[in-house]
């Protein structure tokens, strides 16, 4: 549609904001004025919307008036789920008498995501099979256990649903339950080749993206479409990534491989029965020599690869080369279903070949080592350094970008976060482009409709001791619990690890007398909930917690951080970046570690006010938050809350707090 022909871009707003019951806001509409600048111009943008802005129709509106094809990608379900059903239906409607048309829409995820017809029709590999222990050998269609029982349910699914999705199927499966009735994109047969290929779940979920205007995605299938070079997504000319703070690290699981005794032994039993038994041995072998060694792996960076397992990773490689080559030109008549067998067995070698070859090349810009896992045993990783030279090629060209966020800004400027995207830092661009050729974009922060200086404190502990990588705080526990005490429950508790979560509810059950939920007692859904139903209740956990929880109103008034969460020392990958950047000149310990725990605690903060009537107190028990030169990084890295050190005036603000919530019913 031709600007000209376009209604005002506050009528579009105006509308959309109505229809979705929404109050139109003056941030809102900086942000949506600024998308649609960015996609008449092709240029690119970074949105920092807080909490409350509204961002979703800042971004749909300007991006649905322009009338190009535009993807929409998202990190996790519980957004992409809001703008499949609930924002962009009622947008849509809402702006389809403005527009004079009606724009498509439609959900995209990986292949396995979605129920494989071929695969529940025609039964997993017998090798899968008995490894699972869902079925009996005697009758293979016979369920003794919850899987069985699982794979029935699934089965009637199949019949009623119109998407085979599997976030559609409620109550959901275990990944051991769904993997029995799903395919990789390496193990699919291909519509033209597959009995059931009419009838694809995935391959109809393709047909409708093609033919939508706007199509939600998450992180990794992006990731996959740009890394891969064989297009996943249609072809479109606006790219709008939504909690694009989480991008960088979707992008590297994406990027990164493993090879485990287990992966590689699950790929010759599939491979053994397609192949010549000259094939089969050498890969046999290889796994063997592969297994012995991981047997003896520490946990620890690959900086050189050892000489023994150089040997046995060539090895591997080639054995692998060698079935991959033998699969494509034998044939067993004696194998039911042969082509989904072959696909199988061809996906795990290749994978294996990947992998093995990749780690044998020894690029400089990977980093390799050896993980430990109590129950699953070794596995070998490789992760690339960095993804921002990955990004800035693949990201940026021949489209505009928008990322947007609540947390784009660290410590007061986007340049953080535009570097590890591979964008320079911001600055005035060359409009002649000339000598730079660096993609053009700028920064724009809309800030948030509520006040945080007055709906919130932030408070640090400054007087409890350092905390250290090893013992117990007993100084932090006591802290905690007189913070929980005050506020009468209504605790949001935040950890840096596990462990650091466990021991604060065992030790705070066993001292005061309100409810303490802890992460991983029950589903994260259930737990959340549980949190939001009762006011007295506290919820303590980790990671998913920081940046998971939604929950407005009186329940969540209180929110803990028990230490800045930087990254392990022990942590291969982030020690290689924070190496790499000091090698190349630069800060290693601020441009890694610090911008990773400020996201973080940015994140966890913003979990506190989360409508305009919210009040409430952010804690950091960690006192390098206020002592620490690093100290005013992370304090401008999180929202504007009115800040103390006091820990009376604290104490006195949770009890009135409490008294209000408790006077107004809650």
């Amino acid at each position: 549609m031709t600007e000209s022909s376009s209604p005002p871009l506050a009528d579009l707003l105006r509308a959309a904001v109505t229809a979705v019951g929404g109050t139109e806001r003056q941030g809102q509409t900086a942000m949506a004025e600024a998308v649609a600048e960015a996609i008449d111009d092709t240029s690119h943008l970074l949105v920092q919307a807080g909490t409350g802005t509204g961002k979703s129709l800042g971004y749909l509106v300007p991006a649905l008036a322009q009338g190009e094809r535009v993807v929409v990608a998202t990190a996790t379900l519980a957004l992409q789920r809001q703008l499949v059903e609930r924002d962009l239906p009622r947008t849509v409607d809402a702006l389809h008498p403005l527009l004079r048309r009606r724009p498509e829409f439609a959900m995209l995820k990986g292949r396995s995501n979605y129920l494989c017809l071929h695969r529940l029709r025609e039964g997993v590999p017998q090798e899968d099979a008995d490894e699972s222990g869902l079925f009996d050998p005697v009758e293979a269609a016979a369920p003794t256990s919850r899987l069985g029982k699982d794979l029935l349910r699934m089965r009637d699914w199949a019949d009623e649903t119109e998407t085979g999705d599997r976030d559609d199927l409620t109550p959901g499966v275990s990944d051991r339950a769904w993997s029995q009735v799903s395919v990789t994109s390496r193990e699919c047969l291909g519509a033209s080749k597959c009995a059931y290929g009419a009838e694809c779940f995935a391959e109809a979920a393709r047909e409708r993206a093609k033919l939508a205007e706007v199509v939600v995605t998450n992180h990794a299938l992006l990731a996959i479409d740009a890394i891969e070079g064989a297009p996943v997504l249609p072809s479109h000319e606006v790219l709008i990534v939504d909690e694009a703070h989480e991008l960088v690290s979707r992008v590297t699981g994406v990027a990164s491989g493993e090879l485990t005794p287990g992966q590689v032994n699950r790929a010759v039993r599939r491979a053994a029965k397609l192949v010549n038994e000259k094939a089969a041995d050498a890969l046999q072998t290889a796994a063997e020599s592969f297994e012995r060694l991981m047997e003896l792996a520490l946990p620890g960076r690959l900086e050189e690869i050892p000489e023994d397992l150089g040997y046995a990773l060539m090895a591997l490689r080639d054995a692998a080369r060698t079935v991959i080559s033998a699969l494509g030109s034998t044939r067993d008549a004696s194998v039911q279903d042969e082509d989904a067998v072959r696909k199988q067995a061809l996906g795990s070698v290749e994978n294996i070949h990947q992998v093995a070859e990749r780690i044998v090349e020894g690029s400089e810009y990977d980093v390799v080592w050896y993980e430990r896992h109590d129950r699953f045993g070794a596995s070998l990783r490789v992760a690339p350094l960095s993804v921002s030279g990955l990004l800035r090629e693949k990201l940026f060209e021949d489209r505009s970008v928008i990322l947007t966020s609540a947390t784009l800004k660290l410590g007061g400027d986007f340049n953080g976060v535009a570097a590890s995207l591979g964008l320079a830092p911001e600055s005035p661009q060359d409009p002649e482009g000339g000598e730079d050729t660096a993609p053009r974009w700028q920064g724009l922060d809309v800030g948030s409709p509520f006040d945080y200086s007055k709906q919130g404190i932030l408070y640090v502990a400054k007087h409890l001791a350092q905390p250290g990588r090893e013992g117990s705080r007993s100084d932090m526990l006591d802290e905690l619990a007189e913070l929980v005490e005050a506020a009468g429950g209504r605790t949001l508790g935040l950890f840096s690890s596990m462990r650091g979560a466990q021991a604060a509810a065992e030790a705070l059950r066993g001292r005061l007398d309100v409810p303490i939920l802890l992460q991983g007692e029950e589903t994260l859904g259930e737990l959340i909930r549980a949190f939001a139903a009762d006011a007295r209740t506290c919820l303590f956990g980790t990671l998913s917690l920081w940046q998971g929880v939604d929950v407005p109103g009186p329940s969540c008034q209180l929110v803990v951080m028990d230490r800045v969460p930087f990254p392990r020392p022990d942590d291969p990958l982030m020690s290689a970046r924070q190496k790499a950047v000091e090698e190349a000149g630069g800060n290693g310990f601020m441009a890694v570690a610090a911008t990773h725990a400020a996201l973080l605690m940015a994140q966890g903060a913003g979990r506190l006010v989360r409508a305009s009537g919210d009040r409430g107190i952010v804690a950091v028990l960690d006192p390098r938050v206020e002592r620490a030169r690093y100290g005013s990084f992370l304090r401008k890295s999180m929202p504007d809350f009115w800040y103390t050190t006091d820990r009376n005036q604290v104490r006195r603000s949770l009890a009135a707090i409490d008294a209000a919530a408790k006077a107004d019913g809650a």
